[in-house]
């Protein structure tokens, strides 16, 4: 007991200026949306409500001093640091390594496309790797999960549709996502007759 009291002494003595630092530093690390339980812990303190005001703040810095990276706070209180979505395409030029691996992102579309969508159904889709990636997209805040029987029913978050730039509308969002199907298969048409036209040039040189 003596322990936790000395804890929450040293961490009430902490100003503002350091609990924004380490919810800065837990936002930038994390790459998803962070509830205040988990900035709390970051920031090692226990009020919720001042790690929400202290976040805020935060935000308000964030967004009127940068041009690409802003902090963006959810409708279930929840923040999250991501870039401005009319830099993505620049990004993704450099980025190294995706937030979401190929196949986790294909079940989350299958998800996305099809949702409301029972586990059983997206299982016998996706196979059993499927339970695995729920529970990333569950961690990462993409999806949440209703149980329904024995099984569950999976929806797309608020926070998904904010991230890739969706509407929150599921009807307006699974047209969205048929356009971007389209546009990539025409990409992809157009690159393999680019290369087809290349190889008959080689042909007759």
């Amino acid at each position: 007991m003596k322990i936790s009291k000395s804890r929450e002494k040293s961490n009430t003595s902490l100003d503002d200026g350091e609990i924004q630092a380490r919810i800065e530093s837990a936002l930038y690390a994390a790459g998803r949306p962070l509830s205040p339980k988990e900035m709390t812990s970051a920031a090692r303190i226990t009020s919720k409500r001042r790690i929400i005001r202290v976040a805020r703040n935060l935000a308000r810095i964030v967004n009127s001093t940068l041009n690409a990276i802003e902090i963006v706070e959810l409708e279930d209180r929840r923040f999250a640091m991501q870039l401005r979505q009319k830099y993505n395409p620049i990004a993704k030029r450099f980025s190294m390594k995706p937030l979401i691996p190929p196949s986790i992102l294909k079940t989350l579309s299958y998800v996305a496309y099809f949702q409301p969508i029972s586990r059983s159904n997206l299982v016998e889709r996706r196979g059993k790797h499927a339970y695995s990636h729920l529970k990333t997209l569950e961690k990462l805040g993409f999806i949440s999960g209703k149980p329904s029987g024995r099984t569950k029913v999976y929806r797309t978050t608020l926070a998904f549709s904010e991230y890739f730039g969706l509407s929150s509308d599921v009807e307006v969002m699974k047209k969205q996502l048929f356009k971007i199907g389209l546009q990539r298969k025409e990409r992809a048409s157009k690159g393999q007759r680019s290369i087809i036209e290349k190889q008959r040039n080689l042909r007759f040189k």
